[in-house]
């Protein structure tokens, strides 16, 4: 992170307000609540809280948690019989999923719910005793979530239940303090709310600007003055004179990845790609293993540097961030790894076009339509042959000037993608900053009673 970005970053979430601590504190004995103003009380959750019984609701619509908020969720595929073992939350009432809490760390896993929904049964809902204030439990469930909750359950699956939640300790302040607290982080939430938003728009123009950069440069070059000639092609319009018509098929040489077998995996040997290791335009590195000897068995399966890898089964196209045919270039630490299936390689032919430029080219919007267009599936999961993947026509420029252009976009990629980096960590100090206001004023770490 840069000095800037973090400085931004503190700038944005910083407060436009001074807060102070309370006078006296005593200790709770609870690691996650720590010290509280002296004159707050400790309870238990199950004396603010409790649980509803199941009740069926089958004329409500289908919901579930998400990022800490009970939302609609799509519920055409449920059958009759899931939707009746459904139970209902209805707005007012809170939410809680106690089901693998080893699974998933990150996750938000209670609410307090806005709307009248039908959730799965292994959810857990509470209903408010009317001793504390239902928009003060929610924050204060929010720190207990994110703190302690996750520490609790057994087994395997490391579930809890109401009962795990309803002994452990719970604090109150008063019922001013509870609304003063509720009301500041409600409108300091809402404020730094919006400004990850902004940021988060910010970042989406930035890729939007980086994709439009590559279409442009790929389909025009870098001189704004050259002579230029109709394409003949609709998408790319004029080109440069120079540029000459190639299908991609005469311009690469492709190969499958192979279906190695899952019992030959190890965990140590040659890295195995899969499809679902092309991230970002490059490969992640693979968690699983083939025995070395694999390398002379199956040599066309062996990947070198700056060959382009695209997945050729993966989810529908319009799932844009995990679609089939995604593409990406072998780095150099991934020399001589093996590929698995659902992949093709693309190898540059010398002379025709570089693997970085062909990078490039890859990227542009209309190849991807074509892609979409040839995907074949059913259900979530779509398909490509190679011979529709190759069934595509570029201009490209004569290989001098393809470097210059890779050279000249890599530079102009790479502010952008500084700028990306910045902004991302300025994100990441919001939430953080979030969090950290959350926790301390429902925890008594600050006194908000004079910030309405």
């Amino acid at each position: 992170m840069t000095a800037s970005a973090a400085e931004r970053g503190r700038r944005d979430g910083r407060e436009s307000y001074c807060l102070r601590t309370y006078p006296s504190y005593r200790e709770t004995g609870e690691g996650w609540i720590g010290a509280v103003p002296t004159h707050w009380e400790q309870n238990k959750f199950k004396h603010l809280l409790k649980e509803k019984p199941k009740t069926q609701n089958v004329d409500l619509p289908c919901g579930s948690i998400s990022f800490g908020k009970v939302v609609y969720k799509d519920s055409e595929r449920l059958t009759e019989e899931t939707r009746l073992a459904y139970q209902e939350v209805l707005a007012g009432e809170f939410l809680v999923n106690p089901l693998n809490l080893n699974y998933d760390l990150k996750s938000l896993r209670t609410a307090l719910s806005e709307v009248d929904v039908i959730v799965s049964s292994g959810y857990i809902v509470l209903q408010n005793r009317s001793v504390a204030l239902s928009t003060y439990l929610k924050w204060l469930l929010f720190v207990f979530d994110i703190r302690h909750m996750k520490t609790l359950g057994a087994g395997i699956r490391q579930t809890i239940t109401f009962k795990d939640i309803g002994n452990c300790t719970a604090v109150l302040p008063s019922r001013e303090e509870q609304i003063a607290i509720s009301t500041f982080l409600d409108r300091e939430t809402a404020r730094i709310d919006n400004l990850i938003a902004e940021k988060q728009n910010f970042i989406n123009l930035l890729k939007e600007k980086r994709q439009a950069l590559i279409s442009h440069v790929v389909t025009k070059g870098l001189d704004p003055k050259v002579k230029m000639k109709a394409s003949g092609i609709e998408w790319i319009g004029e080109v440069p004179e120079h540029w000459f018509e190639k299908p991609l098929k005469y311009i690469v040489t492709t190969r499958k990845g192979v279906a190695f077998k899952s019992e030959f995996f190890c965990d140590e040997g040659i890295p195995v790609v899969k499809a679902s290791d092309i991230k970002n335009r490059t490969l992640r590195v693979s968690d699983t293993y083939l025995p070395e000897e694999f390398i002379g068995l199956f040599p066309k399966a062996v990947i070198r540097h700056k060959e382009i890898i695209l997945s050729t089964v993966g989810s529908l196209p319009e799932v844009k961030n995990s679609a089939v045919g995604q593409v990406g270039i072998v780095p150099e630490d991934l020399n001589g790894a093996l590929l698995n299936q659902n992949t093709v390689v693309y190898t540059a032919i010398q002379n025709q076009v570089s693997p970085e430029y062909l990078l490039f080219l890859l990227q542009i919007p209309s190849y991807r339509e074509h892609l979409d267009l040839n995907a074949h599936g059913t259900a979530n999961q779509a398909s490509l042959n190679i011979s529709d993947m190759l069934n595509f026509t570029f201009v490209v420029p004569p290989i001098d000037e393809q470097e210059q252009i890779v050279s000249a976009l890599n530079a102009d990629l790479q502010k952008l993608e500084n700028l990306e980096i910045e902004t991302v960590s300025s994100v990441e100090l919001l939430k953080e900053h979030r969090t950290a206001l959350i926790s301390a004023a429902v925890t008594g770490k600050i006194d908000v009673r004079e910030q309405q």
